[in-house]
């Protein structure tokens, strides 16, 4: 299958989105990577289509956002996104950067609970 002209551009914006994380995408990247929760292997600002999400797990098919004050202004881009991702098998799981920085347990929790849920299908 033939790239389209826009998804070079995109695969260029996802490795600048990894040089420029986030303070929270970079706590919990350092709890999710090398398979550290639950076995699970986790990829950082994965493309799916025409959407970089800020972690994905490959086997449960599971995408981890994080939604920090930018995020106020695009709930509308964020939903049509959810969404589309919904309808094509994906489960989206959305935290906060405060989440993160506040209460990292309940949040690995959760993603571990879900991994878990969705692995058992």
């Amino acid at each position: 299958m033939k790239d389209r002209p826009e998804d070079a551009l995109i695969r260029n914006r996802a490795i600048e989105l990894r040089s420029e994380r986030t303070p929270a995408e970079r706590k919990l990247w350092a709890r999710l990577r090398s398979q550290q929760l639950g076995g699970f292997r986790f990829r950082q600002q994965h493309l799916v289509d025409r959407y970089i999400l800020d972690f994905y797990c490959p086997s449960t098919r599971l995408a981890v956002e994080l939604d920090g004050d930018s995020h106020i202004e695009q709930e509308m881009y964020d939903s049509a996104r959810t969404t589309w991702l919904t309808a094509n098998g994906y489960r989206v799981l959305r935290f906060t950067n405060s989440d993160v920085h506040e209460n990292i347990e309940s949040v690995l929790e959760a993603i571990l609970t879900e991994c878990k849920k969705r692995w058992q299908r």
